[in-house]
C-alpha cells in the first residue's frame, strides 16, 4: 500500500492570529456538532438510569444496555479512524451521527417491551458514538488553521464539560413533563444535530491509490504514533491515570462521602468542583503559551493523583472539594495542548487512526478499571487500592516527562537516535 511521507507540521508559535474563533462560521457549526454530541453522550445513561427508576428498565438491564454501548464504542473507534482517513471526515460524522440517531427509536420502541432490542439498539448507538469522535478530532484540524487550534481544542473541550454539567440536569427537568420514551428519541434529535450541523474543512489527505484491509490501514496509525515518543509515553500515562485514579475515584468518592462524612453533599460537591475546575482550566489553557507545554501538561495530568489521595486521608470535606477541583483543572491543563499536538505533529492523512488509537486505550479501558477496582476494594481495602491508584497518576505522567521530546509535545525536540518505529 502506498503511504505518504511524514508531513512536517507547522509549529505553533506565539497566540494565535486573526479573526475570533466566533465569528468563524465553520468552526461554530463543527462546535455545534460536538456540542450536541457530547449532550447526547451525557444524557442517554441519565434517561436510562430515569427508566428504571420508573420500572421501565431493570437495574440488570441498564446493566446489559450501557455495556452494548460501550463495546459498540470500541469496536467503532478503530474503524471510524481507518474510515475518517481514507474519506470525507466530514461524512464520517454525518454517517455516523446518522447511525446513532436513528438507533434512538429503537431504544426508545425497546424501552419496557424488548431488552434485547433496547441491547442492539445501544450497541448500534455506541458504534455511531465511537465512529464520529476520530473524525471529529481530524475534521478540526480541517476547519481550523494551526495557530488557532488550542482555542478551538480549548471551546470543544469546554462544550464537552458543560455538557456534563447540564445535560443530565436539562434530562432531570425535562423528565418532569415528557416521559422515558420520548427523552431517548431527544437524544435521537442531538445526534441528528451532530450528524448535520458541522460543514466541510479543507480539502484533506488525498486517498491512497492502494487499499488493504482495515486492519492493515489502522497498523498504520499505530506506526504513525510510534514514530512520536512524546505520544506513546504520554498515552500510557493518561490511560493509566484513567484506568486508575479515575476509576477508583469514580467507586471510592460516592462510599467516602456515604460513610466517612454521612452525606451525599460531598460527592455532589466535589463532582461539580472538577467540572468547574476544569472549565476554569479550558479558558486558561486556551490562552497560555507555557515554553514547556509538555511538561506542563503531564504535571497537569499527575495532579489527578490529588483525588484518590483526598479519599485515603481523614481531611476535612472542603480538601476533598479542592483536591477534585485540581484534578479537574489538571485533566484540562493536559487534554488541550494534548489534542493540539496530535493535531499538529501527526501526518495528517494518519491523524485520525492515532486519535481512535488515544480514544480506545484511554477512556476505551476506562469501564475495565471501573470493574476491577470495586473487587479490589472489597479485596484488600480501600485505603490501599486509592493509595496504590493516587501513586500511579503521580508516577505515569512522571516517567512519561522523562522521554526527551515530552517537554514540548514535539518530535523536533528529540534527539535523533531516540526516534522509534
Amino acid at each position: 500500500m502506498q503511504t505518504s511521507p511524514p508531513a512536517t507540521p507547522a509549529r505553533e508559535a506565539g497566540p494565535p492570529s486573526g479573526r475570533s474563533l466566533l465569528r468563524d462560521p465553520a468552526f461554530l457549526r463543527l462546535w455545534s456538532g460536538t456540542t450536541a454530541s457530547g449532550l447526547a453522550t451525557w444524557a442517554l445513561p441519565f434517561v436510562l438510569g430515569l427508566a428504571v427508576l420508573d420500572r421501565v428498565l431493570t437495574p440488570t438491564g441498564l446493566g446489559l444496555v450501557l455495556a452494548a454501548r460501550t463495546a459498540g464504542f470500541l469496536l467503532a473507534v478503530p474503524v471510524g479512524g481507518v474510515l475518517a482517513d481514507r474519506h470525507s471526515r466530514r461524512g464520517v460524522v454525518l454517517w455516523s451521527g446518522l447511525l446513532a440517531a436513528g438507533a434512538a427509536p429503537l431504544l426508545a420502541l425497546g424501552a419496557g417491551h424488548s431488552l434485547p432490542l433496547m441491547v442492539v439498539a445501544a450497541a448500534v448507538t455506541g458504534a455511531g458514538q465511537g465512529a464520529c469522535r476520530p473524525a471529529f478530532q481530524a475534521l478540526t484540524a480541517e476547519v481550523v488553521e494551526p495557530d488557532r487550534r488550542k482555542q478551538a481544542n480549548a471551546a470543544m473541550t469546554l462544550s464537552i464539560r458543560t455538557s456534563t454539567l447540564t445535560g443530565p440536569a436539562l434530562t432531570a427537568l425535562l423528565a418532569l413533563v415528557l416521559d422515558t420514551g420520548t427523552l431517548l428519541l431527544g437524544t435521537g434529535l442531538l445526534w441528528l444535530v451532530a450528524a448535520l450541523a458541522p460543514g466541510a474543512g479543507r480539502p484533506g489527505p488525498a486517498p491512497a491509490v492502494h487499499r488493504t484491509s482495515l486492519l492493515a490501514e489502522f497498523a498504520e496509525g499505530v506506526r504513525e504514533a510510534r514514530r512520536h515518543p512524546w505520544f506513546v509515553a504520554g498515552l500510557a500515562a493518561l490511560t493509566t491515570v484513567i484506568a486508575t485514579g479515575y476509576s477508583a475515584t469514580g467507586v471510592a468518592l460516592p462510599l467516602v462521602s456515604r460513610d466517612r462524612y454521612d452525606t451525599e453533599v460531598v460527592l455532589a460537591a466535589a463532582t461539580t468542583a472538577y467540572t468547574a475546575g476544569a472549565l476554569a482550566a479550558a479558558l486558561l489553557i486556551a490562552r497560555w503559551h507555557p515554553a514547556a507545554e509538555g511538561w506542563t501538561a503531564l504535571a497537569g495530568l499527575a495532579a489527578y493523583g490529588l483525588a484518590p489521595l483526598s479519599l485515603l486521608l481523614p481531611v476535612h470535606p472542603v480538601v476533598v472539594i479542592a483536591a477534585y477541583a485540581a484534578a479537574g483543572i489538571g485533566i484540562e491543563l493536559f487534554n488541550v495542548p494534548w489534542f493540539t499536538a496530535t493535531q499538529r505533529e501527526m501526518a495528517p492523512d494518519k491523524l485520525a487512526r492515532v486519535s481512535s488509537l488515544d480514544f480506545m486505550l484511554s477512556y476505551g479501558l476506562a469501564p475495565v478499571g471501573l470493574a476491577l477496582i470495586a473487587p479490589a476494594i472489597d479485596a484488600f481495602g480501600a485505603r490501599p487500592v486509592l493509595a496504590g491508584c493516587a501513586l500511579a497518576c503521580f508516577v505515569a505522567p512522571a516517567l512519561a516527562a522523562l522521554v526527551p521530546s515530552a517537554r514540548r509535545f514535539s518530535r523536533d525536540d528529540a534527539p535523533h537516535g531516540n526516534l522509534t518505529g
